[in-house]
């Protein structure tokens, strides 16, 4: 629907939507640059905090997707009229530990009143505009890493219908209630208001922002493009990685990270209804190796909450960054590979 609206020319916008990227670039100064998101849905677990800590988890992921340091947070409430506002003070409260230990400052938000609860944040961050880990700029013979694991969608589904067995949720829940946060340190660097001389608005005032501009090359690894794996699944936004690069991937389906409990509920048939949407909307740019599982190709359209980062890294400091991420237990795997651009936009081979 976007591309049928009259295009805004500002030649402030670093990053539009015209990539589908993980969130907005909008530079106020030579040296900064403000990252926008926002992001809210529908309980996906029974636990009102834990439901609030994943829903602030995913709206963070946006700006840490982009390299951006997390500043500020607006909170999007929907909530049943005649429901207990326990539930909403519970729900808060998660959203809350979470941006605390992300460093970002809740500064209000807004409510409505509405039959089905819906709960999130809009999430503004700090980057350097020469810093921009933007969904493009992946380049051929880059290795690609993923840093958690799949499978939060269909697990959600079973939970809905009380099919979930404990050991699935709790790692479901772990996984979605962990903040990409340590992830993009390392790959960026020290962080706004970390670095000697760093300082966001407002923060302490012998410190300055000039320096937030070493922190790709602070961390010393030449990461090309990043996103966030969240609603489109691996497949989707692999697409997009792909298309704003005008390159080709290769996934190995063999080491694609999967929860536990992933594929059992894929065989038992809890398929949420946006796998299904992703799985007609890409398959067109897959290909296939005959060997690769139908229930791994399922899986790889999963739409995940919280996910982790799909990272485009020069091969050479592959190993190294996935020692760097191990070693700050962050899980990370190498799942694939970029490639000149061909007629096929993703392989997907068994091994």
């Amino acid at each position: 629907m976007l591309g049928k609206l009259a295009r805004q020319h500002d030649p402030n916008v670093l990053v539009g939507f015209d990539h589908a990227d993980d969130a907005g670039v909008y530079q106020i100064a030579p040296d900064q640059a403000l990252v926008q998101t926002v992001d809210f849905f529908t309980p996906i677990v029974d636990d009102p905090y834990t439901f609030g800590q994943i829903a602030a988890t995913n709206s963070l992921s946006d700006v840490y997707a982009m390299g951006g340091t997390p500043l500020t947070s607006l909170a999007l409430v929907c909530f049943p009229d005649k429901a207990d506002l326990e539930i909403l003070e519970r729900i808060l409260a998660g959203g809350l530990s979470k941006m605390i230990e992300a460093g970002c400052t809740v500064i209000g938000g807004h409510s409505i009143r509405d039959e089905e609860t819906k709960f999130g944040y809009s999430v503004t961050g700090l980057i350097h505009p020469k810093k921009v880990l933007a969904n493009g700029g992946a380049k051929p013979g880059d290795a690609l890493l993923l840093t958690k694991a799949l499978g939060t969608g269909v697990i959600s589904t079973a939970i809905k219908k009380g099919k979930a067995e404990p050991s699935w949720i709790a790692a479901a829940v772990q996984s979605m209630t962990t903040l990409n946060k340590r992830a993009a340190e390392l790959i960026t660097g020290p962080s706004v208001g970390d670095a000697q001389g760093t300082a966001a608005p407002g923060r302490p005032a012998e410190q300055s922002s000039a320096a937030t501009a070493e922190r790709a090359t602070n961390a010393g690894f030449a990461v090309h493009a990043m996103t966030d794996v969240t609603g489109f699944g691996l497949i989707g936004h692999a697409r997009e990685l792909a298309l704003a690069s005008d390159v080709s991937i290769t996934l190995h389906a063999s080491r694609v990270p999967m929860l536990e409990g992933a594929l059992d509920c894929v065989h038992a048939g809890h398929i949420p209804g946006g796998l299904k949407n992703n799985r007609d909307f890409a398959e067109c740019n897959v290909e296939y190796d005959a060997a690769v599982p139908d229930d791994v190709r399922t899986l790889l359209f999963d739409p995940q909450t919280a996910g982790g980062l799909l990272i485009s890294v020069a091969a050479p400091d592959s190993a190294r960054l996935t020692q760097a991420l191990s070693e700050a237990a962050v899980p990370v795997a190498e799942i694939g590979t970029v490639l000149p651009r061909t007629e096929a936009l993703i392989r997907v081979k068994s091994a």
